[in-house]
């Protein structure tokens, strides 16, 4: 009698073993495993194994380009984060916290696209047919050419395919979608992986457009395996909290377009819309208080001006706390021990918080020099005018270094009526602005 194989898979990341473990070598997840059946482990097997025909290799220059083609989900910051429009046959991941906007967006987007004749289908697993049209009445977002299909199961929404050639296609959510042919509960690593990889196939053998909502962990990220955003084309993720009014939508991967732009929605009564004039809505022009610095950061090709607040106050417990909100905390550390070192700045007993307004996360660096500027401003209790924005990386040896699109942030300033700028050196470009250069971090001290 044959030995039965017993194969188990992290819930976590879909990575198998032989054995049974406490904690997942790949993710480190703890109790993550689980055994799966024959039929379950002969799927994994399918959809690790390559099934394509041999091929032979041709040279680069031989390559014939295939042009991209779009059209446009009506909705023009959606059109600038996917590069500028939707892509037939493409596969779009689209993750975010629940109550953010992600259903939201999407039935507009749907009904956008069905009011130019093209046949959509809104496919949700959440909700009734009734409440979708509840919010589609909210949202006035009544189209002919807008279908709805309350199913979790994925045969039957591939038999609603067959009945009628749709354009686009919105999965809500791909967590409780399920397969009849796998013996595993919707949301399962083996469900998410062989149904993604099913829409993955029919929006290339069809050239339709498909759109998978994804539910994110408490860490952030996609619930599901990893594999998951490997195999779609478009990984996009909302950011802020749904109790604010301003909401971005970030592109983490886009085989079609650039990755680095956002869009940047506002929630109202007729739903979530494209933000209009946002120039001024990261920072509060008419209150002028310490622990207050202004600057610039390129989200993508668009600058935008943020307000870096602080607070430091005295601590009263033996370990001083230092939170940041919209920074990185590893960095914030960084600056403060910089601030002890070159500045002799006694920070040490002090409680330090930083927060970024408006919801956003500075990835870059460019707003090192604003970071400390606030930082120093609430430590000595004095105002910085609003006027004013501060520019620069700031290294660990206390040197202050120019950042990229320095003309570009200028002119946004120059547009909000900044009139006075600190940065490493004088730029090359022309500028109404005042400029002040500051190349070292103890300079910063002498224009307070």
């Amino acid at each position: 009698m044959a030995k039965k194989k017993v194969l188990f898979e992290c819930q976590n990341c879909g990575f198998t073993t032989p054995k049974w473990m406490g904690k997942c070598t790949n993710c480190g997840g703890w109790d993550s495993f689980l055994e799966l059946s024959e039929h379950q482990q002969e799927v994994v097997k399918q959809t690790k194994s390559t099934t394509s025909k041999s091929s032979k290799a041709i040279s680069i220059k031989d390559i014939e380009e295939n042009e991209v083609y779009r059209f446009s989900s009506m909705d023009k910051e959606l059109d600038g984060v996917l590069g500028g429009g939707i892509v037939p046959g493409s596969l779009t991941l689209i993750g975010g916290s629940p109550g953010v906007g992600k259903s939201t967006l999407l039935l507009k987007v749907a009904s956008n696209i069905a009011s130019t004749n093209k046949n959509v289908l809104y496919v949700t697993g959440e909700e009734s047919a009734g409440q979708i049209k509840l919010r589609a009445n909210r949202l006035n977002s009544n189209e002919q050419s807008l279908y709805l299909l309350s199913e979790i199961r994925l045969e039957q929404v591939m038999l609603e395919l067959e009945h009628k050639n749709y354009e686009f296609l919105i999965i809500d959510s791909i967590q409780t979608m399920y397969s009849e042919n796998i013996s595993s509960a919707p949301g399962s690593v083996t469900q998410v992986r062989q149904i993604t990889f099913e829409l993955m196939r029919i929006a290339k053998d069809r050239g339709l457009a498909i759109f998978i909502i994804g539910h994110i962990t408490k860490e952030g990220s996609i619930a599901g395996p990893r594999v998951l955003e490997h195999m779609v084309d478009t990984v996009l993720y909302f950011e802020g909290d749904s109790s604010q009014e301003l909401r971005i939508l970030r592109g983490f991967k886009n085989r079609f377009g650039p990755t680095s732009e956002i869009g940047v929605f506002e929630m109202r009564s007729e739903g979530l819309v494209s933000a209009t004039n946002i120039a001024s809505r990261f920072f509060n022009r008419n209150s002028t208080q310490a622990g207050s610095a202004l600057t610039v950061v390129m989200e993508g090709s668009r600058p935008i001006i943020l307000e870096v607040q602080a607070l430091v106050f005295e601590s009263h417990t033996p370990n001083s706390k230092r939170q940041a909100t919209g920074f990185d905390n590893n960095r914030l550390n960084m600056l403060l021990a910089l601030l002890e070192r070159k500045l002799e700045i006694p920070l040490s007993g002090y409680d330090v918080f930083i927060n970024i307004t408006g919801g956003i996360k500075i990835t870059e660096t460019s707003a090192d020099l604003a970071v400390l500027a606030a930082i120093i401003s609430s430590f000595r209790d004095r105002a910085i005018s609003k006027e004013t924005i501060f520019i620069g990386e700031v290294s660990l040896v206390g040197d202050v270094r120019e950042v990229f699109g320095l003309g570009a942030r200028l002119k946004e300033a120059a547009m909000q009526n900044i009139n006075k700028v600190l940065i490493s050196k004088k730029p090359l470009e022309k500028t109404s602005l005042k400029i002040y250069i500051v190349d070292e971090v103890s300079k910063l001290l002498e224009w307070y």
